[in-house]
Parts: C-alpha cells; sequence; structure tokens
C-alpha cells in the first residue's frame, strides 16, 4: 500500500502543496508509468523522484552528471533521516562492495551515482540484486546528441532497461526541445512514457540585454545597489579570478568558481557565498547545476553565452524565492565578434577530424588496419606541439572520436597549466642567484606572459622548452620548486592520455562514417549560437515570450518587465521623472551622457533632451572631463 505522497512532502520536506506539475507526474510514477518531466530551473525535479521513492518499497537508483550535485542531493536526504548513498570519487573496491552490499541489504531508499559507474560489472550485478522500486535520470538532455550539454557517458542509462525491464523510469530536465526530447525517449526506451511540460514563464525575472561598450561600469553599478545574492557569469577560467580580484579591490565582495579548480578551493569560495560572506559569485557556466540558494537577486551574462539552453538555465538561478529579480546580459559589438570567433569559427571540421586522426595513428606508430581493442598512452601536450595543433580544437576533435564510439578516451585531461608569482622580484631575483640554473627559465617566463604577479595565468610549458632550450623536466621541477618555497602558485596540467582504439585504423574510411553527423552538428551548434545574436538583437518582441517560444512554449501575454516592454512604457514617462531619475544618479558622482544612457537604460535621444532641458535650468554643469555634475 502506498504512503499518502502529501504526507511524505509535508513530514520531510515541510511544504503543505505540490507545484506545478509534481503531483501528476508522482502520480504516474506510482501507476509504474515511464514519465518524460521538463520542469524549469526551480522547478522542484528532486521532488518527482524522491516522494514516489520514499512512497514504495525499494530503493530508487538516481543517475546525476556532477559529483557535487550528487553529494548535496545526499546530504539533504541524510540531514532528513532518510538512508541515502552517493557512488562518487575513487572509491576502493572493499569498499565499493560495501555500499552495493548496504543498497541490497540495508534498507537504503536512494542509490545515487554517475552515468560512468553503469559500466562497472560489480555496480551491474549488484543492482539485478536489488529491490528498485524506480529509476530517475537527472539532466536527461544530457542523453541526447542533439542536446547542448551531449554526454558519451549517459548512453549507458540505456542498461538500467535492461537490468530492471518492470521498473518504471523517470527522466527528468529543464531544457529540451521537441527534438531532444524524442532522443530521450528512444535512447532510454521509455514505454508508453507520459511526458508533462511545466510553463518555463518565470514571471518574477526581469530579463534585459544591455548594449554597452563599458560593461565594467554597469556591472559595478548593479552589483553596489545589491541588496542579496548575484551570480556573474564569464566565459572563461581567467576571467572569473581576474573579475573577482578587480571586484574585492573596489569593495564588492566576490567569490570566483571554475571546473579547474581544486576541490577543497571549490568548497571555500561557494561555502562562501551561500553563506552571504562574498555576496557576489563570479563563475564559469561549470556553476550552478544542483546549486539552491533561494535569495540569488541578479544574474550577470558578463559575456554572451553559447547556446540560449545555457543562458536560460543560468538566469533561472535568479528569483528562485519568487522575489523580483533581474537577469542582465551585457553585450557589444566586439563580443559578438568574440562569440562567433570561439562558438563557430573553431568548429571542429570533417578535414581537420581526419587530419588529427591520421597524425594520431602516425603517432602511435599503428599500421593500416591495426590498433583495434589496443591501449596507448599519449602525452596530448607533446602530440599537439609536434604537429602544430591548437590544443582546444584538438581536444574537441579527441572528444568527437570518443562520442563517436572510433576511441575511447580517459577523460583526466586537464589541459591548462597555469602560474601566478606570489614573490616579490627581490625574492625572486634571490631565488635564482641561488640556484642560477632557473634565471633563464623565469626571466623567459616573465618575458613571454604579462600579469603573472597579479594573476593565475595560462602557460604553455612545451613553448618555455622551444624558448630556454631547458628540458621539459626542468622546467616543471623549477615551478613545483617556487610552490613548494611558497614563491609561486603553480598548477600542472596532466597531459598523459590514455586512448583505447574501438575500431582499427582505416584513415578517411573510419571518418567518413562520421561526416554527415558532425556537419550536422556544428551546423546545429552555430544555430544555437546564432539564436543567442537573435536575442539580443532583438527589440520587439517581449524577451520573455522568446525565450518562451525557443522552447516551442507560445504565450500571448508581455511580461511588462523585460527591457523591450519597458521601452515600450517609456514614450508615457513624464520629463519629470526622466530628470529625477538623472539627477539622483549624480548626485553619487559626474557622469557623461553615454553613462547616463546606460545606467538608466532611457533612449539616447530622450536622454539628450533632457539633459539640454537640466543645463537650461542650471540644475546641472558641465566639468573638465565632459562629464556632468549636479549643482
Amino acid at each position: 500500500m502506498y504512503l499518502n505522497a502529501l504526507n511524505i512532502l509535508t513530514k520531510y520536506w515541510g511544504h503543505t502543496s505540490f507545484r506545478g506539475s509534481q503531483e501528476a507526474i508522482i502520480s504516474s510514477v506510482l501507476d509504474n508509468k515511464d514519465v518524460l518531466a521538463l520542469m524549469p530551473t526551480g522547478g522542484g525535479k528532486s521532488i518527482c523522484f524522491q516522494i514516489p521513492a520514499m512512497a514504495k518499497e525499494g530503493i530508487c537508483i538516481v543517475v546525476s552528471p556532477l559529483v557535487a550535485l550528487i553529494q548535496d542531493q545526499v546530504s539533504a536526504l541524510k540531514e532528513k533521516s532518510i538512508k541515502a548513498i552517493g557512488l562518487t570519487g575513487s572509491i576502493r573496491e572493499n569498499q565499493l562492495i560495501d555500499l552495493l552490499d548496504n543498497c541490497v541489504f540495508g534498507n537504503y531508499k536512494f542509490l545515487y551515482l554517475s552515468p560512468e559507474r553503469l559500466q562497472q560489472e560489480i555496480v551491474r550485478n549488484r543492482i539485478l540484486e536489488m529491490n528498485v522500486n524506480l529509476i530517475a535520470i537527472d539532466e536527461a538532455h544530457c542523453i541526447s546528441q542533439w542536446g547542448h550539454d551531449f554526454r558519451p557517458s549517459y548512453l549507458e542509462c540505456n542498461i538500467l532497461r535492461e537490468l530492471k525491464p518492470k521498473v518504471p523510469i523517470l527522466a527528468l530536465t529543464a531544457t529540451a526541445s521537441k527534438k531532444v526530447s524524442e532522443e530521450i525517449i528512444e535512447n532510454l526506451t521509455l514505454q508508453s512514457v507520459k511526458i508533462f511540460k511545466d510553463s518555463f514563464a518565470r514571471h518574477n525575472i526581469s530579463y534585459q540585454v544591455i548594449h554597452t561598450e563599458n560593461k565594467y561600469s554597469i556591472l559595478q553599478h548593479q552589483l553596489k545597489k545589491l541588496k542579496g545574492s548575484a551570480i556573474v557569469y564569464v566565459r572563461n577560467r581567467r576571467a572569473s579570478k581576474t573579475l573577482s580580484t578587480h571586484l574585492n579591490a573596489i569593495g564588492i565582495s566576490a567569490a570566483f568558481y571554475h571546473g579547474g579548480m581544486q576541490q577543497i578551493e571549490k568548497k571555500e569560495q561557494l561555502d562562501a557565498w551561500i553563506s552571504g560572506k562574498k555576496p557576489v559569485m563570479v563563475a564559469t557556466n561549470a556553476f550552478g547545476m544542483g546549486i539552491d540558494k533561494a535569495n540569488v537577486q541578479v544574474v550577470i551574462h558578463y559575456q554572451l553565452p553559447n547556446n540560449i539552453e545555457n543562458y536560460f538555465q543560468e538566469a533561472g538561478r535568479a528569483g528562485r524565492d519568487g522575489s523580483k529579480a533581474l537577469a542582465i546580459l551585457l553585450t557589444n559589438e566586439e563580443d559578438k565578434f568574440a562569440g562567433k570567433k570561439q562558438f563557430v569559427d573553431n568548429l571542429p571540421t570533417s578535414k581537420l577530424v581526419k587530419e588529427v586522426y591520421k597524425k594520431l595513428n602516425n603517432h602511435l606508430q599503428i599500421a593500416y588496419g591495426d590498433g583495434f581493442g589496443e591501449i596507448y598512452q599519449l602525452n596530448f601536450g607533446e602530440f599537439c606541439t609536434k604537429y602544430n595543433f591548437n590544443k582546444g580544437t584538438t581536444f574537441e576533435v579527441f572528444k568527437i572520436l570518443d562520442q563517436n564510439s572510433i576511441i575511447s578516451l580517459s577523460h583526466n585531461l586537464k589541459v591548462k597549466t597555469t602560474l601566478m608569482f606570489t614573490a616579490t622580484k627581490e625574492q625572486l631575483f634571490n631565488y635564482f642567484t641561488k640556484n642560477p640554473n632557473t634565471e633563464n627559465i623565469i626571466k623567459t617566463t616573465l618575458r613571454t606572459y604579462g600579469g603573472l604577479f597579479d594573476f593565475e595565468t595560462k602557460i604553455n610549458l612545451d613553448l618555455i622548452v622551444r624558448k630556454t632550450g631547458s628540458t621539459y623536466n626542468l622546467i616543471h621541477k623549477t615551478f613545483e620548486n617556487l610552490q613548494v618555497q611558497g614563491l609561486a602558485e603553480f598548477a600542472f596540467g596532466n597531459e598523459d592520455l590514455e586512448i583505447t582504439y574501438l575500431v582499427p585504423r582505416e584513415d578517411d574510411n573510419t571518418i567518413n562514417t562520421i561526416t554527415k553527423k558532425l556537419e550536422q552538428l556544428n551546423q546545429l551548434k552555430s544555430d544555437k549560437f546564432n539564436a543567442v545574436l537573435d536575442y539580443i538583437s532583438n527589440t520587439t518582441i517581449c524577451r520573455s515570450q522568446q525565450l518562451l517560444l525557443y522552447f516551442d512554449e507560445v504565450s500571448s501575454k508581455d511580461c511588462g518587465i523585460c527591457d523591450v516592454c519597458l521601452s515600450k512604457s517609456l514614450t508615457n514617462i513624464s520629463p519629470k521623472t526622466y530628470k529625477k531619475s538623472i539627477l539622483d544618479l549624480l548626485i553619487k558622482k559626474p557622469l557623461s551622457s553615454k553613462e547616463i544612457i546606460e545606467l538608466t537604460g532611457f533612449s539616447r535621444d530622450r536622454i539628450l533632451q533632457i539633459i539640454r532641458e537640466l543645463l537650461e535650468d542650471e540644475l546641472i554643469t558641465i566639468d573638465e572631463k565632459n562629464q556632468y555634475v549636479r549643482k
């Protein structure tokens, strides 16, 4: 007999009612139906599998892509005295056996694991022995090659249908087009599936696009008036640390976060933000999934995202408590050019894939027709240097080969080596005076890379080898010793790869089988970025309506609070209101007309007209820097 789902919700989660489609999804799962649930960020997806799992006897298997997400949900369940296990990190075999035995015999309710774990025979065998009541596939869009976040390991999820054919599967995602939804259903072999889609509309979020050549000024203005928390998204790791450093220097307390940080540092930065000690988080898109913080008042995209799916999910982390919130995207012409270069122009072509694959075969000395089932070690940096390949693009080619089952690639590669000197120049001089064999290495590195005393900087050890004539090992040892003595921060990107050949070497013939798919995927990625460009160039359609339409949801009502809707309503604003807004800004500091336009969001012509009137009325004046000053 099922326990009452609402009673479970109230007892363990403290809520007295369900939201959106939660109740209908739970009811379908309890009736042993396969379900695909499309719910927006913050829509309460986890409740949809946690409640029915609690209501039925047995254990729920939850597949999730992120270790941090697994750890957070397992910890939250344990705090509620609900027995849960997460298979994360490197677990010794005897410990893994104990944990799996607990799932079989220990009356546990939840087993969280990554899709990679499903490749382990011991995990599969133990799942066969478990009394599984539900299979939940979180972030299910990762299973689709046409999605924005395809992960080949997610294709392993269909083994759960084979292992437990009578157990219902619940697939959940916050972002999926019709094509992606169809692929989720097909790959998971969902039977007579029931599809639920909640509205993606977020009525409390004001979506705004600000075109400006001075992003930093807008960013400061928004963050200085911040009362809750904020997330600032940037495009790369270096920018996350650099921008947070600048913000801290002007009194805006900011943490930073990116995928290349050590776990302990990630935890420190995250804790500082969650606790409110540092209200602002500057991060790459590695941050946010599974982070449950309700009072995020503003999400600012400092650079263009690569697709609408990521943007919508990241912007949706604002206002999860229902309060009014802002989602601001800062952009300019240079940003559009850089985004196109990064996201479109550098997509690997089939010609490049063929070239990299052929050079890889030659480098590993694999004869034509050989290689099948063999495992090879590869120094990635050495390979790229030898053939003058760009590391970023080449690694994308390797991932394509991996995704198409031509090779199996170990995913432990950290492609960036970084260095920052924490010593003074005098301390460095004293160091290489005592260690003369390091002088050329240190001086050459300083001449090659700017900002080494201020920022964590990506360096190329192969380049330093060529410039200095020193050995790779000596250079590596030099930077390691500097770190040990507290004179530098050095993070070495291990560039050793393990590659397993899944098909024999056949050069062009091998790549020809995936050429059409590769062209389609490149076109898809290009289309997705063009959708971002369409979004920022729009000046007539409500932003919320535009975003909803992208996800096949039609809304006839304008949101009334985005920048497009507000610009339409500005025609009704009285000159007195305009003047007050400008004068209020000038109380704080002198501003140029350009800065006033950017900070108010009012039209250029209207602002210049009001400024002329304020000058005529002698309420403002112009200083020697051509800035307007309030009298």
